[in-house]
Order: structure tokens, then C-alpha cells, then sequence
């Protein structure tokens, strides 16, 4: 059983929102998949943003 992440409650509300998981899913999810997550969210926050760009 892997530790709780360590990021602050502030945070944890943050990624469980814009992940859109429950926040104690969020605190027992491995830190590669946590990290993976947020790859994919840079990932579309960066094609959102070049898109708004362009129009």
C-alpha cells in the first residue's frame, strides 16, 4: 500500500475537480498515474489555448 500524496488539501481539491475523480480516489492513486493524468490535462490545456490562439 503506497502513502497518501503529499500535497497540500488546497491542491488535492484542485486535481480531484479538474481530473474530475473523487478527492479520496485522488490520495490513493499512484504517483505514475497521477503524473500521467496531468500530462494528459497539459496536454489539452495546451491544444485548448493554441486553438484560441488561432481564432
Amino acid at each position: 500500500m503506497s502513502k497518501p500524496l503529499q500535497i497540500s488539501p488546497e491542491t488535492a481539491i484542485k486535481l480531484s475537480e479538474q481530473l474530475n475523480v473523487p478527492l479520496e480516489h485522488l490520495m490513493h492513486m499512484p504517483k505514475h498515474i497521477l503524473l500521467q493524468k496531468l500530462a494528459e490535462l497539459a496536454k489539452k490545456d495546451a491544444a485548448a489555448e493554441s486553438e484560441n490562439k488561432e481564432s
